[in-house]
């Protein structure tokens, strides 16, 4: 008798050993629509290899060679099991997130790593709740860097320069600034954007200075106009399958999740400053010729889109969030802090 009991709990220990080692052992697959080098994919390689390191191989990636989607279709890849992890442009869904909107307005921040974070907290504190992300696990949201006006023409310097081009944007509230800078813009995803200008579809691009060397345009482009703050910004997401989430061991969730939230909107963050910092480096050499934007240019900008900022408030009040005005308040002390 003795000896059967000793043999149930060994098998019972054998049991609970197993059903412990399979939630615990967890490879994530992770989606990148971006070239391997690209800062976006870098910083997701390096936030897997942190949390492999972290839990002792416990949850580990294994980095897809190419994308399980486009990039539009990136939030429903992950929600629906294509990929565990990946990133994703909440603009290249219209009409889809509105609540993160807030960061892509004009002149909002000179840095990646400052708009990121900042957006970080404001959106734990206010946006979370409201639930625009149903369907997947936000380990973090992040801004690019300042968006700069590129085209292959003429220097920019008065709205009058821009009439005439036609400019690729990424969607967002870039797109609705365009429009009501009285500019003929086109949404594309940003891998499309060395097609469009080398085959003359397009003029030109809003884009970050990042952008301009991981997609090769440093070469086709001519002149750039900045702004202060950026003329944009564009919102992503990093996120993860709900059921892949699930299948973590609590004790490793918590692990992860001090590795997420701020951690991932600084690491992202700074990852693109840098890659800005270079690409700047990378179109002076190619001889492109960057200026910055007169002060009547951006006075005229500043009351055409201040329209912009009110719709924001009305479309965020209709999503649920009744302080909206405060948030945005909130986000920009964020960013000046």
């Amino acid at each position: 008798m003795f000896h059967c009991k000793k043999i149930l709990a060994g098998l019972a220990g054998t049991t609970l050993w197993f059903a412990t080692g399979a939630q615990a052992d967890v490879t994530l697959t992770a989606s990148s629509w971006v070239s391997p080098t690209h800062s976006l994919a870098t910083t997701q390689a390096k936030w897997c290899d942190d949390v492999a390191k972290a839990t002792s191989n416990r949850v580990k990636c294994n980095i897809l060679p190419k994308p399980v989607a486009a990039p539009p279709a990136t939030f429903d890849a992950v929600r629906d099991g294509l990929a565990d992890l990946s990133f994703g442009v909440h603009g290249y869904i219209p009409g889809r997130f509105q609540l993160t909107q807030m960061v892509e307005l004009p002149f909002n921040g000179n840095t990646a790593e400052i708009n990121s974070v900042a957006y970080q907290r404001v959106f734990e504190r206010h946006l979370a709740k409201l639930n625009e992300h149903k369907g997947v696990k936000v380990l973090g949201v992040f801004t690019h860097g300042p968006g700069i006006v590129y085209n292959t023409k003429r220097p920019i310097q008065s709205l009058a320069d821009m009439q005439g081009l036609k400019f690729r944007v990424g969607g967002g509230v870039v797109n609705e600034i365009g429009k009501a800078l009285g500019v003929n813009v086109i949404l594309k995803p940003a891998p499309e954007s060395y097609e469009l200008i080398s085959t003359g579809v397009m003029d030109g691009v809003f884009f970050p200075a990042e952008s301009v060397e991981s997609f090769k345009l440093d070469k086709l482009l001519r002149h750039a106009t900045t702004f202060p703050g950026g003329l944009y910004n564009t919102s992503f997401a990093f996120i993860m399958n709900e059921d892949a989430w699930s299948r973590i061991s609590k004790a490793d969730q918590d692990v992860i999740a001090k590795l997420s939230g701020e951690a991932v909107a600084r690491a992202f963050g700074k990852a693109w400053d840098t890659a800005d910092k270079s690409a700047l480096t990378a179109m002076q050499a190619a001889g492109v010729k960057i200026a910055p934007a007169p002060k009547a240019m951006i006075d005229e900008i500043r009351a055409k889109t201040a329209a912009l900022e009110q719709k924001w408030i009305a479309d965020a009040k209709a999503k649920g969030l009744a302080n909206a005005e405060q948030v945005l308040k909130e986000y920009r002390t964020e960013v000046a802090k």
